[in-house]
């Protein structure tokens, strides 16, 4: 059986580790390159650094951050944020990210997804997803972009296919509604979207208690789990996380020694 997959979020703006409540209201809670090297002692599978500002303010990747991250970690580690080109997409695998999210550039130029996912291999490119419930929706969660502050056209399910078959090697699927709440993952939401795409799912937002992993890992049919406020606060660390999924059940992959 697959291991599930525990991976840890930094977002990051100016620089700094930021956190927030549905994106909103965010507060600084450390430098990221520091909590990075200690998510990878905990023995967390893969991290994620999102800057969370650089699309809206249109810049590329902040490539000495990237490196600086990539160099306290030796496991799989992704970044999004400012990404727009293929040119960007090699720059911030050249300065040390094994994978690329691709988010709001991806709604504005789906070709980004086929080009990157052609030259760097699928496996690279992650489509990043922020959905949010919307009765007008076919499945009823509209696609948002720009760090969750503008709507789209777009259906959530309908685009994660799409994605798909651009070419995408994963999704990481946040629900605006939980986002920082951890009061869990959105299970329908999650299970629609793993059930309607061949590739993985990595279910983000809301996630709170190892209980809300282990509902999103199984009930939820997501590959993966992202988590924030619950290891940035110090309650849990990921190799407790760990070990409450594997007593669960759930199969993980143990923390290092």
């Amino acid at each position: 059986m697959l291991k599930k997959r525990i991976i840890v979020c930094l977002d990051v703006k100016d620089g700094r580790t930021t956190k927030g409540i549905r994106f909103k209201n965010n507060i600084d809670i450390g430098d990221p390159v520091s909590m990075a090297a200690e998510y990878y002692r905990q023995g967390v599978d893969e991290l994620v650094f999102y800057d969370i500002m650089a699309s809206a303010r249109g810049h590329g990747p902040n490539l000495d951050l990237i490196a600086s991250v990539a160099a306290q970690v030796f496991i799989p580690f992704c970044v999004g944020g400012g990404i727009g080109t293929v040119a960007h997409i090699r720059a911030a695998i050249l300065a040390g990210a094994e994978k690329i999210s691709l988010n709001s550039q991806a709604v504005k130029n789906p070709e980004l997804v086929s080009s990157g996912a052609r030259i760097f291999g699928n496996q690279c490119i992650v489509l990043g997803m922020d959905a949010k419930k919307d009765a007008s929706a076919p499945s009823g969660y509209r696609v948002y972009i720009n760090g969750g502050r503008t709507a789209t056209e777009l259906d959530a399910r309908e685009w994660a296919v799409r994605a798909a078959e651009l070419g995408a090697g994963e999704i990481v699927l946040n629900s605006i509604d939980a986002d920082g709440t951890r009061s869990g993952y959105e299970l329908t939401l999650t299970r629609m979207i793993a059930r309607a795409v061949p590739i993985p799912v990595v279910a983000s937002g809301g996630g709170g208690t190892p209980e809300h992993l282990a509902a999103v890992l199984t009930h939820g049919e997501a590959d993966a789990a992202l988590i924030a406020s619950m290891v940035h606060s110090g309650e849990y660390t990921a190799a407790g996380i760990k070990q409450a999924l594997a007593e669960a059940g759930v199969p993980v992959r143990q923390a290092r020694a």
